[in-house]
């Protein structure tokens, strides 16, 4: 397996999503306070990632009050190298240090994924897979991983949400998310 994870939309410290509701009124996040779902994802995180393992988190980190004070007390708790593809809630540059690499996407070829945190329109991502673009050499279908919509479902097409409501709070091996498109 991969020594490369996914995640996205964590939003460490955000004690007002815990009252944030689906269009039926069920609660997003069932957790009784803002400890216990941090608690909760940094335990997930570490059942599956290795210290040495890359995570690739998609954006939206941390959120709330004392976003830095609670990033200087616990980040170091996560295991892996992180990496960030910056969200619309991530506050730069001063997450930049607590992340190897900082981008605001990414292309694997070798597996054929975009990753992003909102979904790119397939437009635009079928133009990074242009001959014409100067970032490939040829076109290839992209995986468009993502995250942003939290519990919404991704817009049909190559999409695959990895927002921490869509994959128990456990980041997802980029094996494992292929194996199951593939299924």
């Amino acid at each position: 397996m991969s020594d490369t994870w996914l995640i996205a939309d964590t939003h460490f410290n955000h004690a007002k999503l815990l009252d944030f509701r689906t269009h039926a009124g069920e609660r997003i996040r069932e957790f009784d306070t803002v400890e216990q779902m941090n608690e909760h994802m940094i335990e997930c995180w570490n059942s599956v990632v290795k210290p040495n393992d890359t995570v690739w988190h998609l954006g939206d980190v941390v959120y709330g009050d004392d976003r830095m004070l609670w990033m200087d007390e616990n980040w170091h708790k996560l295991n892996g190298v992180k990496k960030l593809i910056i969200g619309n809630h991530d506050r730069l540059p001063d997450l930049c240090i607590y992340f190897e690499e900082t981008r605001l996407w990414l292309i694997d070829t070798d597996l054929k994924i975009l990753l992003s945190h909102v979904p790119v329109h397939q437009t635009c991502a079928h133009m990074f897979g242009s001959k014409d673009n100067g970032i490939l050499k040829h076109p290839m279908p992209l995986l468009n991983v993502h995250g942003h919509i939290h519990e919404n479902p991704s817009p049909p097409g190559p999409y695959q949400c990895v927002s921490v409501e869509h994959i128990d709070y456990t980041p997802i091996n980029v094996d494992q998310l292929k194996m199951e498109l593939i299924q």
